[in-house]
């Protein structure tokens, strides 16, 4: 079977969206394209001697609600499309939470734990220089994402700083605290998860999902995110049957022990071989019977040819994408209710705009300032994602994309009259 194309999917969904509400053609076309691509190339000295060359891109989506935002990811699968989906993706997100901010990703094509801590820091610093043009605190805004983290931000900071001659803190968010990261941020995709689902459960749209107390969830993907839900859910009273990494999963039945999961990765890396648990495999935690499925690691990872397996009832997309559009309407006709990456996890880039704020006004907010305004903007749009569903029969996902682009074209059309789109170019 072919393998799905991400950006295909993002495009089909702006589509149907569009379709919905009747958008105008020039505003649907902005959204179908990609505002800017870059693609560079840079060599970097290896810890033996050797030469390599690594090739990385920034895609920026769109920017009728605001300056650019996106992660960064260092992955061997990095390439052009899934960069595109993952930018426009990002701008239907900062559209749901409305925020004022655009869609916009980079990567880099590379093994992450192949590499030593400096040679990541050489070739972090050398893709900040190709992207240099391009980024900045009022243009572009990077972020954390795959296999990256708040060392990596630091690292991109000190470099974009050294070239402007002058610290710009707000040059990237997910930034370690001391270097002028914002309290909350390594937690807020969980948490603003934490805040989506026990919204939808008030707001009794799922049948049978009263609240989290014994319910059977699988968690795949036990990276920052995965693992930071899993703890919140378990505090919550739920059941973690299952959570899987890169290396291997683990399973049992009557519920993992959360924190002893934890500290075992913590020792070895790795959540196989835990004691009181089953080994198992990625792909097998994904068909077990549960009442929510997390997917918080990739894209792509229920398709066609596993979805008639999934017996979840609920599916929270914490990853960006990880159930192709195909595989959402195979679901939604088994009865399945499936939560979209756009809303579930909007938790991180709403936080990474409270940490540019903060960075701007030279202000530093406590983390219960940042998790009360993050519960604020989760919770008051969740219930308007659920609004938009009922009032246009949609799902949860194309509601999702309904409210996000009635924002952006709302914004767009303003824009357009005053005369005054946002500059956001630098010379090349």
């Amino acid at each position: 079977m072919a393998k799905t194309n991400p950006y295909e999917d993002a495009k089909e969904m702006i589509n149907e969206a569009a379709d919905k509400i009747k958008l105008e053609p020039w505003i649907r076309e902005s959204l179908l394209a990609t505002h800017r691509e870059l693609q560079v190339t840079f060599p970097i000295k290896m810890d033996n001697g050797a030469i390599k060359n690594f090739t990385g891109f920034r895609i920026q989506h769109n920017h009728m609600m605001g300056h650019f935002k996106g992660g960064i990811r260092y992955h061997w699968n990095v390439n052009l499309d899934e960069m595109r989906a993952l930018a426009a993706w990002m701008t239907i997100k900062c559209g749901v939470v409305n925020i004022p901010f655009g869609g916009a990703k980079g990567g880099v094509i590379c093994n992450p734990k192949d590499m030593s801590e400096k040679e990541l820091e050489k070739m972090t610093k050398a893709f900040v220089r190709r992207i240099l043009p391009i980024i900045g605190p009022g243009i572009d805004i990077p972020a954390p994402d795959v296999y990256t983290n708040a060392k990596v931000m630091g690292w991109i900071l000190d470099e974009y700083s050294r070239c402007m001659g002058k610290k710009e803190l707000a040059a990237v968010t997910g930034k370690p605290i001391k270097m002028g990261g914002s309290e909350g941020r390594e937690e807020a995709t969980a948490k603003g998860g934490l805040f989506v689902l026990n919204e939808i459960i008030k707001e009794r749209y799922i049948k049978g999902l009263d609240s989290l107390k014994n319910k059977k969830i699988v968690v795949q993907g036990f990276g920052n995110v995965g693992m930071q839900f899993a703890k919140f859910a378990y505090e919550e009273g739920a059941k973690i049957i299952a959570v899987s990494d890169s290396k291997g999963a683990i399973v049992n039945k009557n519920g993992l022990d959360i924190p002893k999961v934890i500290r075992h990765k913590g020792k070895t890396r790795c959540v196989s071989d835990c004691s009181g648990a089953a080994n198992t495999t990625n792909e097998g935690i994904l068909e077990l019977d549960c009442d929510i499925l997390v997917p918080a690691a990739l894209e792509n990872v229920i398709t066609m040819e596993n979805a008639n397996k999934i017996k979840a009832k609920v599916i929270l997309e914490l990853a960006n994408g990880p159930v192709s559009i195909s595989a959402d309407r195979v679901l939604s006709k088994k009865g399945a209710v499936l939560i979209p990456d756009v809303l579930a996890n909007a938790g991180g880039v709403a936080v990474s705009y409270f940490e540019w704020k903060q960075n701007l006004s030279n202000e530093h907010w406590s983390k219960e300032e940042v998790n009360k305004k993050l519960e604020k903007i989760m919770k008051e749009n969740t219930a308007l994602v659920i609004k938009t569903a009922k009032k246009h029969k949609a799902s949860l996902r194309l509601a999702a994309y309904i409210m996000s682009i009635s924002r952006i074209a709302k914004k767009a059309k303003k824009e357009l009259d005053e005369n005054h789109y946002t500059c956001l170019v630098k010379n090349l």
